[in-house]
């Protein structure tokens, strides 16, 4: 029976009202039921559904109208796209049977199907391609479908591709916003761990930054980081965060390939339990009978070398996703990298702390310990000259006890700043003519020095200072070694160097017993002519003297 033209226009009045709430459906679900429900109406049809397929054709969304949940739970299974429907997917017209259990391409229905018999399935389709169909069955008070039932249901069938069209839009662009905040975290997470590894070189701070940091990321309970030993076999809890500290500290200490910790820092590769109660390789039973049921580790790396182990544990069952896992590894790298970093620091600061030892030691030796030396070979005179030169051994005494004073000031200066204040003010000249006084004073031999003070204006007082007390140790090494008669002291410049010559002769020695000669003498004369770019080179023979040539730059090195 035709549709008289009042009521054509009718329906379709109705049914652009209906598309026009079609367009304001964004949730696609609820968008497929609403079409499924205007489609009954339109049609009068007792039953209505429409499906949805994926982008390779497969039936995805599946909803049904006219049945009881109930009716839809007790049905077999859902769709599978033969019979019927597997012909309206392949063809670009609607199918109108008035008995579809009659046709030849019908399948039947599965167990607890209704009984139906009037058929329409329309294409939902854009361009070339389809995108889903509506079919409808069981036509009320008619026998079956009739034409203008078809030519409305293609009609809604245009307006639910826009529809469907703008809903899978929408749900791309909230998929696309969901991962535009997650990245944004990432990127935060990833500023925040950068901050952390940048701003600090104490261990313990960066070990706590940065697994606070990844806790609230991942929003799990707790979490851990294990340190690989000086010994590259044994890894150690070095810290724990969050909940069940007790249960987490039952082993903190794992070998090398032994237990998820282990086998993570033997094969530098993250590891992932779902189900910790069921997972041989997880150790500590007193972690899952805390409630936690997942775990993730993290290998901590510099460069290729295994620093550590990072693990985080939660209670819930969503489990991790493999994007969370791939940020952490990568997390881990630099967190790897600066906790070496660190370690390099402290390593650093011990190696100082020797030198400043060591430098101690050498200017104790080369000011203070030189200083006695000098005032004991005076008292040593002293004591020969007591009967023959009483008034002259009364003023070396003399002498002596100023020196000895002059000692006390120096200590007291050391214990002051760590450095004994021999010079000061003076020119280099100046200073290696005190240093000849006292050797003149201390010894039998004569001693001469050489130099133009104006050509070393300008000379850092820290080469000053390394000449002076390289001159210093010469002159002591000579007074207890050489038993020589003169001694000369040679300053001269170039362009680029100041050269210091100190030349006796003595007895001399072979060059190849001057460390037993000398003692640390000559490691304290090359340290200090090589800490201000400079050298010393020493020449001797027995029988023919020794000298002593040293040089530093003129200026200090940039």
């Amino acid at each position: 029976m035709l549709l008289t033209k009042e009521e054509l226009q009718e329906r379709l009045i109705a049914l652009h009202q209906a598309s026009l709430e079609l367009v304001k459906d964004v949730s696609l679900e609820t968008l497929l039921r609403r079409i499924a429900a205007i489609a009954c109406q339109q049609a009068g049809a007792r039953y209505a559904a429409v499906g949805v397929f994926d982008e390779d054709g497969r039936l995805k969304h599946f909803i049904p109208i006219g049945m009881s949940e109930e009716e839809v739970k007790r049905i077999a299974h859902p769709p599978q796209g033969l019979g019927l429907l597997g012909a309206l997917i392949k063809s670009r017209d609607p199918i109108r049977l008035p008995d579809l259990t009659q046709d030849p391409q019908s399948v039947g229905f599965p167990p607890h199907h209704p009984p139906m018999k009037s058929f329409l399935g329309v294409p939902i389709r854009v361009g070339e391609t389809q995108l889903g169909q509506i079919y409808l069955t069981d036509k009320i008070d008619r026998a079956e479908f009739s034409a203008d039932d078809e030519q409305i249901i293609q009609m809604l069938a245009s307006y639910a591709a826009v529809a469907i069209q703008n809903a899978r839009l929408y749900e791309h662009l909230r998929q696309r916003d969901r991962m535009l905040t997650r990245r944004n975290e990432d990127l935060a997470l990833l500023n925040n761990i950068a901050s952390t590894l940048t701003s600090s070189l104490d261990l313990d701070e960066i070990l706590n930054r940065t697994l606070a940091a990844v806790m609230n990321y991942m929003r799990v309970e707790a979490g851990e980081i294990f340190l690989l030993e000086e010994d590259g076999q044994t890894l150690r809890l070095v810290l724990h965060r969050g909940q069940a500290a007790e249960a987490f500290w039952t082993r903190n200490r794992v070998r090398i390939g032994e237990g998820m910790i282990g086998l993570v820092a033997q094969s530098g590769e993250s590891l992932l339990s779902s189900d910790l109660s069921q997972d041989s390789r997880f150790l500590r039973s007193a972690v899952i009978q805390a409630g936690f049921r997942q775990i993730a580790c993290i290998p901590l790396k510099s460069s290729k070398h295994l620093v550590g182990v990072l693990s985080v544990a939660t209670r819930r069952q969503t489990p991790f996703e493999e994007r969370d896992i791939q940020l952490l590894t990568a997390l881990g790298n630099w967190a790897g990298l600066a906790i070496e970093n660190a370690r390099l620091h402290q390593n650093a600061r011990r190696l100082a702390v020797l030198e400043e030892r060591e430098r101690i030691g050498m200017d104790l030796h080369d000011g203070i310990i030189q200083s006695i030396y000098g005032v004991g070979l005076a008292l040593e005179q002293v004591l020969h000259m007591m009967d023959e030169e009483p008034a002259q051994a009364q003023l070396r005494l003399r002498g002596a006890i100023n020196d000895l004073n002059q000692v006390i000031r120096d200590i007291r200066s050391y214990i002051l700043d760590l450095r004994p204040r021999q010079m000061t003010s003076e020119n280099l000249i100046d200073g290696l003519q005190r240093l000849a006084a006292e050797f003149r004073a201390n010894t039998s031999a004569s001693i001469t020095v050489n130099g133009s003070r104006t050509k070393l204006n300008g000379l850092p007082s820290s080469h000053s200072m390394a000449l002076f007390h390289i001159c210093q140790e010469a002159l002591a090494n000579v007074a207890k070694h050489a038993a020589a008669r003169h001694v000369a002291v040679n300053v001269w410049t170039t362009d680029e160097r100041v050269i210091m010559e100190v030349r006796d002769d003595g007895r001399g020695f072979e060059p190849e017993t001057v460390n037993r000669a000398l003692g640390h003498g000559l490691t304290n004369m090359q340290v200090r002519a090589r800490t201000v770019g400079g050298e010393v080179d020493i020449t001797s023979a027995p029988g023919e003297g020794t000298t002593v040539l040293a040089w530093v730059p003129r200026s200090a090195s940039r």
